[in-house]
């Protein structure tokens, strides 16, 4: 906007214009713009202006705002000298780690004389012991080791691994190598996700440049809450919502890429082949949706919250004189949500149908997955607690009944691919089987606790007890070769050939 020098009764005044000048500058900026187009009248004009001034993005020379009274004359008016801009609160940083455990001396493990239980117990606490160790006898020494601090890239990887690596068992895969490229998902895109939403469950963004335009915005909640939208209580002219949504579709049309991003593209369409199990299909998407971007994903929830309002609107009228608004939302951004980078003539089929099925079940599918969630923070939780090593042997476990799965040293914790993955677990397994430093009765122990943590994994690797009982090589026992002796010579006295202790 041009601004100079004007002179009032005697007074003058630099950087600033007269309303007819900020008119004329602002009707035919508006008429150039594709957005808006040559049919944005003078009126409409004024009509914007005065939301300026009373939003303070103008004001008269003499500092007064926040009355919508602009008029087209020759009024002076200037920007303010400060930004009219609020400030936009900022979220408290991503804290997905609990309460760190109190810290232990750096001298080496300390070492309590505690009794393992499920809930928190307090290991300083003479009395505790003291009563225990009265009722049950003698307490076993355990000592307790310091567990390496898990760092922010660490959680990020458990993250991602656990995330894969439920989503390739929806999906039936042996590995998801063949429908996306894992190196290129970024981790701490599903902590984003997870944790930087708004009471509706819309992600919110932190770099504020990669958020949707405000004019976008309040077109999309216009139609979204259509007739009831509290900045306009009536259509200005026959056909207004018809223009909204065409400036909507023309801004979606012209996206570099789809909302769902091509490497994403064959994850998609596997989950299509899920859509017969209506809830398999939607937790499949939930995970596939967890994967976006930030902006992408907040780019997808709105636009699905606006095309699901319009279609089921029975107030809204037509947007198209030849196509429903169902149909024509679906038509109009399906290709702009998903398809391939070679498109292929199957693409418009398989966008549409994914389309309309995220459409009917957006609430479901654009929503935190919160059995992933409570899965992996238990996991990384169990993780940072304080492990209790066996005297004499090299096993370790944590302060509860259920084993963890050994730590990977901080140079091999980069993600690998799921399929050359070991299970710890069944790595946890060899080494008790393989153990020869225990005996046969702490073995057994540890197996048994080995099968309430792991039943399935347990089963696998011992179907029948038979195979269990290989493990442990019967010794022939002293009853046996007495009752052998016994049937072998019933009537003869026993010779002192042998000595038998008890």
């Amino acid at each position: 906007m041009p601004q100079k020098r004007h002179r009032v009764h005697f007074k003058i005044y630099e950087r600033c214009f007269t309303a007819i000048e900020a008119v004329d500058f602002l009707h035919e900026l508006l008429q150039c713009n594709q957005n808006f187009g040559p049919e944005v009248t003078r009126t409409q004009t004024i009509q914007l202006l005065k939301k300026f001034q009373k939003n303070h993005v103008i004001e008269d020379v003499k500092g007064r705002w926040g009355k919508e009274d602009f008029q087209d004359n020759g009024c002076l008016y200037r920007f303010p000298p400060t930004s009219p801009l609020k400030p936009y609160p900022k979220r408290p940083p991503c804290r997905p780690n609990p309460i760190p455990f109190p810290q232990w001396s750096d001298q080496g493990s300390l070492t309590s004389r505690v009794q393992i239980h499920g809930k928190s117990i307090d290991l300083n606490s003479e009395a505790w012991y003291k009563r225990h160790s009265i009722a049950i006898g003698e307490v076993p020494m355990w000592r307790l080791v310091k567990r390496r601090e898990l760092t922010a890239a660490h959680v990020e990887e458990i993250w991602k691994s656990r995330t894969l690596l439920h989503l390739k068992k929806i999906l039936g895969l042996d590995s998801l190598n063949d429908v996306m490229d894992t190196k290129q998902l970024e981790a701490k895109h599903i902590l984003h996700n997870i944790y930087n939403t708004n009471k509706q469950g819309i992600v919110v963004l932190d770099d504020r440049s990669k958020e949707l335009p405000h004019w976008l915005l309040s077109a999309m909640k216009c139609l979204a809450n259509w007739p009831n939208y509290s900045d306009w209580n009536q259509p200005m002219y026959l056909g207004f919502e018809r223009d909204v949504f065409r400036t909507i579709k023309d801004y979606y049309s012209f996206l570099k890429e789809p909302l769902l991003p091509f490497h994403l593209f064959d994850a998609f369409v596997n989950a299509l082949g899920l859509l017969q199990k209506k809830h398999v299909a939607i937790e499949a998407l939930q995970l596939c949706c967890l994967l976006l971007p930030p902006e992408n994903r907040r780019k997808l929830q709105l636009l699905m919250r606006m095309m699901a309002k319009i279609s089921l609107n029975r107030e809204m009228p037509p947007l198209c004189d030849s196509t429903g608004n169902r149909a024509l939302m679906v038509q109009t951004f399906s290709r702009c949500i998903l398809r391939s980078k070679d498109e292929v003539d199957l693409d418009e089929l398989l966008s549409t149908k994914l389309v309309t099925f995220m459409m009917d079940n957006a609430p479901d599918i654009l929503t935190v997955p919160i059995t992933l969630k409570n899965t992996v923070e238990d996991y990384v939780a169990q993780q940072r607690r304080v492990q209790i090593k066996y005297p004499g042997s090299d096993m370790e476990t944590t302060l509860n009944p259920t084993f963890v799965q050994p730590q990977t040293p901080a140079h091999d914790y980069e993600y690998q691919k799921l399929s050359q993955t070991p299970d710890p677990a069944k790595v946890l397994l060899e080494e008790i089987i393989s153990n020869k430093q225990i005996s046969a009765k702490e073995k057994k122990k540890r197996l048994k606790q080995f099968q309430r943590s792991h039943p399935e994994l347990y089963k696998q690797s011992f179907p029948t007890p038979d195979s269990e009982a290989a493990l442990f090589p019967e010794r022939p026992s002293l009853k046996s070769q007495l009752l052998f002796f016994t049937l072998k010579r019933p009537f003869q006295s026993f010779q002192r050939t042998r000595s038998f202790r008890m």
